[in-house]
């Protein structure tokens, strides 16, 4: 019966979860166990004084018996009542703290994924397990779960003592136990499906909301408004449609058990009464009714725990999903020797270099370059021809399908990541902005920089005096008040802050205009003294000075040279300059 419940990935999930979140606290658990127990024997102690209460009635007891037995019952109920306040405050504390130990190991362990996993997985997966489900397992462990223990308690001792009292009766009740578990066997079946698909649907639900809000300018611009409408309503309608489902699964099981509920009662009465009006039973009128009441009490948590099963099995696909991003192995930064080689600027050779993103085509094809120390180097080519991949394996956010790349001679590939990382400083077209001030934005390259160090970078970089208008004030969500040209600014204040043996990069001036441009690349200029920098870039002008020149096609190395020396060739480089000529007449 319970691997019906449970598959063997469900017990790994539940496994790694208590002993990775729960089992430490486990003392606190204990207590909690403890006082769902004394709950239960309210109950239980309910029946006895009810029951006594009722035959001081009956059989002419005193007044002051009927009062004992009142306040007995008050006595009983208010301590049951201040348990029911201390048991959801512990729990909750115990759940919330978990689920924050989880979350953060979640963040560590995604930011430490490699880059392939990011290129497949949308914001809003990332979103949808981050928040939600984690919030929803939260909530689940800390309420739900501790509910069905009390419930399941209440079931278990009050039905102990109903046993106690007239085990036939009892047995009579029991015959809709089968008619139950058949019921929540195909209701777990179908709740497990149904909530894989809603959970499906809501992450891409939220991946729309993100593209939405992310080409909101573009969808204005294009009066697109209703078409943005429509797409964001059909993935709408797709949760609502899984979300009615999971309800209607879910409401199977109250009438299936309320009318189970109603037919036991109909039995008991009938037996009960039956036993109460022959001698051959000890049961009397006060005994029947405080049984009925008895079994009132058990059917009201018995149906709460056959729901709390159907609601475990949308928890466990939610468990699954979380636990899924830890089985990614993430990158061991710190795995392997340092790069120790402390000459500066770094010598950059790859030799048949070949990649691939999928296994349908291949992205760079045999590639062997050499990037001598201390020089500028530029890569170009067409769009697609391989170029920014090229600066990210030098990063190794990505493994090479064959062949090498080396730094001063060292098998980058053999290194640990992170020395390998921090020999580079990267000034990339994608640009993370941050929802603050200009001053924190830079300071995300050296979190221990001083303001002294962060207006120098921000001088250089031509961004000091935008830096010093703003002050404190956050420039926006993914940096919505700032322009392009400003951005990449605070990219450039941030290599100038923190530089490193090799400089990269990716069209790094793309967005400024002519003067800022021609300024900012005198400051690049010094920045990349006694610095190995490789330029990416589709504005051919920019690169003329580069000590060579790589030119992509196709992933294909087609040639190289200086500028003078590839017009002289007349090729692939002389035709891109010639077009890009003609365009700027």
């Amino acid at each position: 019966m319970l691997n019906r419940f449970f598959s063997e990935r469900d017990k790994q999930n539940l496994n790694w979860f208590w002993n990775s979140y729960i089992r430490s606290r486990a003392k606190w658990l204990l207590l909690v166990f403890f006082l769902i127990i004394f709950q239960g024997f309210v109950y239980q102690q309910f029946l006895v004084l009810t029951e006594s209460g009722l035959r001081v009635i009956f059989a002419n007891g005193t007044f002051r018996e009927l009062i004992w037995v009142c306040l007995a019952i008050l006595i009983i109920f208010s301590v049951r009542a201040f348990t029911s306040f201390v048991i959801p405050t512990i729990s909750a504390k115990l759940s919330t703290s978990a689920l924050f130990e989880l979350r953060h190991d979640l963040t560590q362990h995604i930011l430490r994924l490699p880059q392939s996993y990011f290129d497949k997985k949308s914001s809003g997966d990332l979103i949808l397990r981050l928040v939600n489900q984690v919030q929803e397992l939260s909530t689940f462990v800390g309420q739900t779960t501790v509910k069905a223990m009390r419930d399941t308690a209440t079931v278990v001792i009050v039905s102990g003592y109903l046993v106690y009292k007239n085990i036939l009766l009892f047995s009579i009740a029991l015959v809709v136990i089968p008619l139950i578990a058949l019921l929540m066997i195909a209701v777990v079946r179908r709740v497990r499906k149904i909530q894989a698909l809603a959970e499906t649907a809501i992450g891409k639900f939220i991946a729309n909301i993100d593209e939405m809000k992310t080409g909101m300018r573009t969808t204005k611009m294009t009066a697109q408004e209703e078409a943005e409408a429509q797409r964001i309503s059909g993935s709408a309608n797709l949760i609502r449609a899984y979300t009615y489902k999971l309800m209607r699964t879910h409401a199977l099981t109250p009438p299936v058990i309320d009318l189970s509920s109603a037919f036991v009662y109909m039995l008991v009465v009938g037996g009960g009464g039956y036993m109460a009006l022959s001698d051959q039973f000890d049961m009397d009128g006060a005994s029947i009714i405080a049984f009925l009441i008895g079994l009132v009490i058990v059917f009201d948590p018995a149906r709460n725990v056959a729901q709390f099963f159907t609601q475990l099995q949308s928890s466990l696909i939610l468990l699954e999903s979380v636990h899924s991003i830890f089985d990614v192995e993430a990158e061991q930064l710190n795995s392997g020797p340092s790069y120790n080689d402390n000459s500066k600027p770094v010598a950059i050779k790859l030799e048949n270099v070949n990649f691939n993103y999928t296994s349908n085509s291949a992205t760079l094809k045999n590639i062997t370059m050499d990037f001598e120390p201390g020089t500028k180097n530029a890569i170009v080519g067409s769009t697609g021809s391989g170029k920014t991949t090229i600066l990210s394996l030098i990063g190794r956010l990505y493994e090479l399908g064959s062949g090498t790349i080396k730094f001063n001679g060292d098998d980058i590939s053999k290194l640990s990541i992170s020395s390998v990382r921090d020999q580079i400083t990267i000034v990339s077209q994608d640009i993370v902005i941050f929802d603050q001030s200009l001053e924190d934005n830079i300071r995300y390259a050296d979190p221990l920089a001083t303001r002294e160090m962060i207006i120098e970078a921000a001088k250089k970089a031509k961004i000091d005096k935008l830096l010093l208008e703003r002050k404190e004030s956050p420039v926006g969500p993914n940096g919505s008040q700032l322009s392009g040209g400003q951005k990449q600014r605070i990219a450039l204040a941030r290599a100038f802050l923190k530089p490193a043996s090799i400089l990269l990069l990716d069209e790094a001036t793309s967005a400024l205009d002519s003067v800022t441009e021609a300024s900012v690349a005198r400051s690049l200029n010094k920045l990349g003294e006694n610095t190995t920098t490789i330029v990416v870039a589709h504005k051919l002008s920019s690169i003329e000075d580069a000590d060579t020149i790589f030119v992509l096609d196709d992933g294909n190395l087609v040639e190289f040279g200086t500028h003078s020396e590839l017009l002289k060739k007349k090729k692939h480089y002389a035709a891109m300059v010639n077009a890009q000529n003609k365009k700027s007449q």
